[in-house]
């Protein structure tokens, strides 16, 4: 009996609470519950070299032809005392905006009055009204982006070399396309003097702008050269500063490899570190009947070359390939290479074709060798700009 009374109970006092607090429900005309969605918003944005932004916002449950009420806040010191920022309202910057047919209204704000002045500063939009809500904040972006030195698509350590790798420079404002130029300037080491880039100023639609940089650029004394790219737009300017560090000429790769005897294994292409067989045309390198390494059969019936001349861990150590490059020269080239012989330190020249890039310098160095099993060694390849597009 008593739990029959404790039910009743729990029952009049759920009607009781319930109208007590009575909240009604949005339905359609057959009695479904009407789940409205939230608002939303959209922004055109604003980089350094743009005058203006818009905001968009879609109302869930405005309706057509409300006005909504619109100002910016920004970070700022309350005028009533303390000394952390709050974001508060941005004098001046009232507006009203009436709710159109499609459910959205659009509100647009000068950087002048938005007091945005450089890269970081930002405000957030808000917009209210009887019945919705919404707000968007707007960052100041840079509209210019300047890459590392690159060649051949890939970004580089700068060489002293006449070889030229370029700046990969970007302008993309928020407003619109571009149509004002880029300054390069440079200087060689901190008591240098600034000069213009060659091909400066850039403009144009044609993005990225190709700012050349050179080893010999750099003079003997000076192994950093400052760099200034300056966007300008209108009465909008943006300023990024570069610093590279120029360094002796090095082969750009390191990897390393096993070559088996008598296996589907004992060829190597050095260009991209594949496994080959020994006869394959692209064994560069291989071992065939012996431990000795010489250039693959096939590739060498081709009119393809290698050669190796003996070295020392030292050099190898140093990745000089200038240097390298100077001793293969001097000494007595070889076509084979005898893995315990000396320091098992080889620098080579791999000829692949008639071109100079397809000249290819490079170091070997043994580190393991199984007898009449298999060498494995770690190389250098790499010495020209030209080659990245290729070695891998």
């Amino acid at each position: 009996m008593k739990k029959y009374i404790y039910t009743l109970v729990a029952v009049v006092l759920f009607f009781s609470c319930g109208q007590n607090n009575q909240y009604e429900i949005p339905t359609d005309e057959n009695g479904n519950i009407i789940w409205t969605g939230v608002s939303s918003t959209t922004t055109t944005g604003i980089s350094s070299i743009d005058n203006s932004f818009t905001v968009t916002a879609t109302f869930a449950t405005a309706k057509v032809g409300d006005v909504m009420k619109v100002e910016l806040l920004q970070l700022q010191t309350p005028p009533d005392g303390g000394t952390t920022k709050q974001l508060l309202p941005l004098a001046n910057t009232q507006k009203e905006v009436t709710v159109g047919n499609d459910m959205k209204a659009s509100v647009s704000y000068t950087r002048d009055q938005a007091n945005l002045n450089e890269v970081g500063d930002y405000v957030v939009v808000v917009f209210n009204g009887a019945t919705d809500y919404a707000k968007q904040r707007v960052d100041m972006v840079n509209a210019m982006t300047v890459s590392k030195p690159t060649a051949s698509g890939k970004e580089i350590e700068v060489a002293r070399t006449a070889e030229v790798a370029y700046f990969n420079v970007r302008v993309t404002p928020k407003e619109g396309t571009f149509t004002g130029n880029v300054a390069v300037r440079r200087k060689n080491g901190t008591d240098g003097t600034w000069i213009d880039v060659a091909g400066s100023p850039y403009s144009g639609d044609d993005q990225p702008y190709l700012v050349p940089i050179a080893g010999t650029d750099f003079i003997a004394e000076n192994d950093t050269m400052f760099y200034t790219f300056t966007a300008t737009q209108g009465s909008y300017q943006e300023v990024i500063e570069s610093t590279v560090i120029v360094r002796d000429p090095y082969f750009y790769l390191k990897k390393s490899a096993t070559l088996a005897l008598g296996t589907s294994s004992a060829g190597r292409d050095l260009l991209v570190n594949g496994t080959v067989p020994a006869n394959d045309p692209m064994a560069m390198i291989a071992v065939e009947g012996s431990l000795i390494l010489k250039g693959g059969s096939t590739y060498l019936s081709s009119g393809k070359t290698i050669q190796f001349v003996p070295s020392t861990t030292a050099l190898y150590a140093l990745n000089n390939s200038n240097t390298a490059i100077a001793e293969f020269e001097s000494g007595t080239p070889s076509d084979t290479l005898d893995p315990i012989s000396g320091q098992g330190v080889y620098i080579f020249k791999a000829v692949t074709g008639p071109n100079p890039a397809d000249v290819y310098y490079g170091m070997i160095m043994v580190t393991g060798v199984i007898p009449n099993q298999s060498v494995s060694f770690e190389y250098r390849i790499g010495n020209q700009y030209a080659h990245l597009s290729v070695v891998r």
